[in-house]
Parts: C-alpha cells; structure tokens; sequence
C-alpha cells in the first residue's frame, strides 16, 4: 500500500482547520469534477481528491491517518494497530542507528509502508519482507461509510421516501439511493441504510452507510425541544378588543381567537400542534403575539389615536 500524502492531495498543511480542508475540497472537486473537466487525468484527480476529503473531514480517520498513514482503515477495522507497527516503526525512524540493516531504497515513509504490506518489488527495487504477527484476515466486514442529509423541517416532521445522490470518494461514482425518513427525526440523529458501504473482504458482508441529519432552520417556526414557536402580528384593535386569525402550523393553516386585551408576548396555544415525537404525542405550537402598528398614519387614523390618547386612563409607565 503506498502512501498517499493527503494533506498535499488538497494542498493544505497538516495542521490545517477543518473549514481550510472544507475550502480547498470544494475549489479542488469543481476544478476536476469529469462533468467539467474533459482532460484524461481529471477523474482520477478527482478521485483522489474525494479520497483524500473523506478522511480528512472526519476528526477520527484523520487522526488514523495522522498516525498509520495508509493502514489507517485497517486500523479503525481492527480497534488496534497494524501488526508489527510498533517494532517496525521504530526501525524506520531509527535513521542511522538501523540495526535491522533493512534498504528502504531512499524512497522514505512510502517505501516504509510498501515493505509494512508485503508489496515486494516496488519502484526502489527489492524490499525485504517478514512476518511479525497474525496474517490478515482471509474475510472482514466493509468499513462503515458516512455522509449528510439537509431536510426542512416539514420534511423531517412528516418523514416519507427521499432520494439521496452520493458520490464514492474512492471511485468518483455517483449513485442514487431512496431513503426512508423517520417521521419525527430530530438534527444529530443518524439514518442507517444496511449494505451501503465499504466492501467486505472475501464473503464478508459490506459495511452500513449513516447519514447524519441537519434540520434547515425555517423562516416561520423556531424548534425547542418537540414544541414550535410562531409569531402572530396583530393590529392594536385586535389586540385591544380580540377578534380571530389564521395560524399557520405544519399541517395548514388554523383559525385562532385573539383574546381582548392581549398585549405583545401573550401566547396562544395549539395543543399537540408542534413537532411530531418519534414515541408518543407531538409537541404543542405557540403563537406569540406581536403588536404592529401603520408605518405611516392617514389624516384620520391619526385624528383617532390622538382622541384615544385623550380619553385613556391607561398609564404602561406607572
């Protein structure tokens, strides 16, 4: 297994941030996208670069990676370290103190995994080869895979059938799946679809694909807990003397009554009108009034506000 520098795949340094790995992904893949770029080596450019992102997104592969290079998949497959790492590493980075006497060829840190992996005849001619453990597994399941999945709120409120394009970071290959929706399904959860993964070794089953679950905020509803929150604007009439409304809710639109003598901040609630629970009842909505007044007076709602100034003892100061 040759090493694969993915930091300079991307271009960026080892200790760059996350949104710098984010940034230089995205202008790299729209630069060497197939679909926009026609030259014979993009795609497989493009192939490296996905290659390169899906482990250095992800906090736990990098630091894999940061630590086994290329046999960081073995390593996350296993929970433990390749076998030998240990005792070869610290023959490779023993420089001149070389005791075992191995030819790494002057090709370095990839000629280092070559020889880890059994390569036998690289491009520095030939390298030694042994065994310091258990032989690799004859079968072992496929890695898990992951991936995002935006929804509205409505949509993850109701749930239903969705179909999902993904792009394979290891081959660049697009493929359309349909993904059921859990009605309820709150940001954070993960959505599990069995034998969308990594291949298996030898008749090994594939490993899963989860896709983590980011709710779009949504410009008429604020989400706390399973309770949503709208704001209802009034006249200062209705909320003076009361009157009706229309609500909107995830299902539709309802009618309200305005109590009389609602001032701003009042909430209406509308039992079991929120968002939906995965187990048991649904949330409640809360309307919460909000006084509007005219931006601009005619000649006689002026005259009227002035005559109500007048003739109102009420004092909100006092």
């Amino acid at each position: 297994m040759d090493y694969k520098d993915y930091y300079a795949v991307l271009g960026v340094a080892k200790d760059a941030s996350s949104a710098e790995i984010q940034k230089a992904y995205r202008k790299l893949a729209r630069k060497f996208h197939p679909d926009v770029n026609k030259k014979p080596e993009a795609e497989t450019k493009f192939k490296e670069i996905n290659e390169a992102h899906e482990v250095l997104k992800n906090e736990e592969k990098r630091a894999k990676y940061d630590q086994f290079g290329s046999a960081w998949q073995q390593s996350q497959q296993t929970g433990a370290p390749p076998p030998g790492y240990e005792d070869i590493f610290t023959v490779f980075t023993s420089g001149a103190d070389n005791r075992a006497g191995f030819d790494f060829g002057g090709e370095g840190f990839s000629s280092f995994f070559d020889m880890l992996f059994g390569s036998g005849h690289g491009q520095g001619g030939p390298r030694a080869t042994w065994s310091t453990g258990p032989t690799r597994p004859t079968q072992q399941a496929g890695v898990d895979h992951e991936a995002s999945i935006s929804l509205t709120l409505a949509e993850a409120a109701s749930g239903g059938e969705r179909e999902l394009t993904l792009t394979d970071p290891a081959t660049g290959r697009h493929k359309t799946l349909r993904v059921k929706i859990p009605k309820g399904i709150r940001s954070g959860q993960k959505i599990r679809l069995p034998g969308q993964g990594g291949s298996g070794r030898g008749a090994s089953p594939r490993g899963h694909l989860f896709l983590n679950v980011d709710i779009l905020p949504d410009s008429r509803f604020r989400l706390e807990g399973n309770d949503l929150y709208t704001t209802l604007p009034v006249t200062p009439w209705e909320a003076a003397l009361g009157g009706q409304a229309k609500v909107s809710t995830l299902e539709g639109d309802v009618t309200v009554k305005i109590p009389p003598s609602s001032s701003s901040g009042r909430k209406i609630r509308l039992k079991e009108k929120g968002f939906p629970a995965i187990k048991g009842p649904a949330g409640d909505l809360y309307a919460e009034i909000r006084i509007l007044v005219p931006k601009q007076l005619t000649p006689d709602e002026k005259d009227l506000f002035e005559k109500l100034a007048e003739e109102s003892k009420f004092q909100v100061r006092n």
